[in-house]
């Protein structure tokens, strides 16, 4: 059984939807937006809701309050091709308050080359802000896209320092 949660946050509710201990969902556009895209295996359990889920809704509560680095510590899993992998991966490990380019971002993920692919996956992504594709920007500079909008991503990268 999955639980899900809904934490009040400065730039709006986040849901986040967990396995035990591992997040498997996340996002500011509710419960319904999160199951019809999450893992077949996971879109079959019935998701009961909870106040909080143990430790993931603290460390999303730490992360809004100021310790940016919280997030670091949420195990998370979600499906997705070899590459996808590759780049969540990758993105995981850009740190709080840095940037990076889909041409850098692709060639961290292990293919310099699939600039495209790299922004698929960061659209494919479902477990923003955790798994943080908010912190990937165009080459020439300019914010670029966000699932969630403009506007939270530049409030992501403001509050990390970014911007």
């Amino acid at each position: 059984m999955l639980v899900s949660t809904n934490l009040r946050t400065p730039i709006g509710e986040l849901t986040l939807i967990a396995d035990e201990d591992i997040l498997v969902a996340s996002g500011f556009y509710g419960i319904e937006n999160l199951k019809n895209r999450i893992f077949d295996q996971d879109r079959n359990q019935k998701i009961k809701y909870s106040k909080s889920i143990p430790i993931i809704s603290e460390l999303v509560e730490a992360y809004f309050e100021g310790d940016l680095n919280s997030i670091n510590a949420i195990k998370v899993r979600q499906s997705g091709a070899k590459f996808s992998q590759e780049v969540w991966k990758a993105l995981r490990k850009i740190p709080s308050g840095k940037t990076l380019t889909y041409t850098e971002l692709a060639a961290r993920a292990g293919s310099k080359a699939a600039i495209r692919a790299a922004g698929t996956a960061c659209g494919q992504n479902l477990i923003a802000p955790i798994v943080p594709c908010h912190r990937i920007i165009k080459s020439g500079g300019a914010i670029g896209n966000y699932a969630y909008g403009i506007k939270i991503k530049e409030w992501l990268l403001s509050h990390e320092g970014a911007l």
